[in-house]
């Protein structure tokens, strides 16, 4: 049994056009039946979707729901981050997710005047005080960049000393590997919340994608059923919502805080995981 009321937060995405943003807007009122603690926006590093972001982070402010935008720090300026902290102060935003971002392509080694997450927890701090909840970003099975699972750890470490108020993992399958790095982390004296990142499984070739490119293993028995499947989607979907549930459940039944869950804009397989465990009364 889940012991306590875990905290569902959800993560979306700026949409591309008119058709996907009304994509977006009908997912997220779906969604806010699930009462979530707060929804998370992504950021394009280097401008890329910085509009974007702002603009959703309006939109689902105007549902009614705490909203929490990406920031990224590379290929930004110190004036830059004032600017968007200003903006988003000014919205009544109170939680923010600090990123180190990606390197856009062509920016070549201009990386801006911050360059780790660390530094950004920092500036925030520095400049807003406790005005804002950080989170920041989690790696259960080792950043894709990381030298090696101490040094992770130590990097992870240092973003909850700049100050950091809680955390979300990048989603992953092996629950083990999730419980390993939280028992790491509360050695090294970590005591903020550390929120499963989970991923929905809906399409193979689309999950074999992500998880390359941010080092999250697909299990092989797992790779091997999907593979099986073909381009049966519906099997596809159950499947993988049978194996998010119970990979969900696990976590919230050993003690993990909650479930952040990344939507892709698509309410579907988030509202039948949420119902199977009983999130969604």
């Amino acid at each position: 049994m889940i012991a306590a009321t875990p905290t569902i937060s959800l993560e979306f995405f700026p949409p591309r056009d008119i058709a996907a943003q009304e994509r977006l807007v009908r997912s997220a009122k779906r969604l806010a039946a699930l009462r979530p603690a707060y929804v998370s926006v992504t950021f394009g590093a280097g401008g890329s979707t910085r509009t974007g972001t702002a603009d959703t982070v309006g939109m689902l402010q105007n549902l009614g729901v705490d909203v929490a935008p990406h920031l990224s720090c590379i290929g930004a300026t110190r004036a830059d981050l004032r600017a968007i902290l200003d903006d988003y102060r000014a919205r009544g935003i109170r939680r923010l997710v600090a990123l180190r971002g990606d390197l856009p392509s062509g920016m070549g080694g201009d990386t801006g005047e911050l360059h780790h997450a660390v530094d950004l927890v920092r500036f925030v701090r520095e400049h807003y005080g406790d005005h804002f909840l950080i989170e920041v970003a989690a790696y259960p099975e080792m950043h894709p960049q990381a030298e090696s699972a101490t040094s992770d750890l130590r990097h992870f470490v240092d973003k909850v000393r700049a100050g950091a108020d809680g955390a979300i993992t990048q989603y992953f399958f092996n629950p083990d590997a999730y419980f390993d790095f939280v028992d790491r982390a509360r050695a090294q004296g970590v005591d903020i919340p550390i929120t499963p990142g989970i991923m929905p499984v809906t399409n193979y070739i689309q999950l074999a994608r992500f998880s390359s490119m941010c080092g999250a293993e697909i299990p092989r028995w797992m790779r091997l059923r999907l593979q099986d499947f073909g381009d049966d989607k519906a099997s596809i979907r159950a499947f993988g919502i049978d194996v998010v549930t119970r990979l969900t459940a696990r976590l919230l039944e050993q003690g993990a805080p909650g479930a952040h869950f990344y939507t892709l804009n698509n309410a579907d397989a988030v509202a039948q995981i949420c119902a199977n465990l009983g999130l969604d009364a």
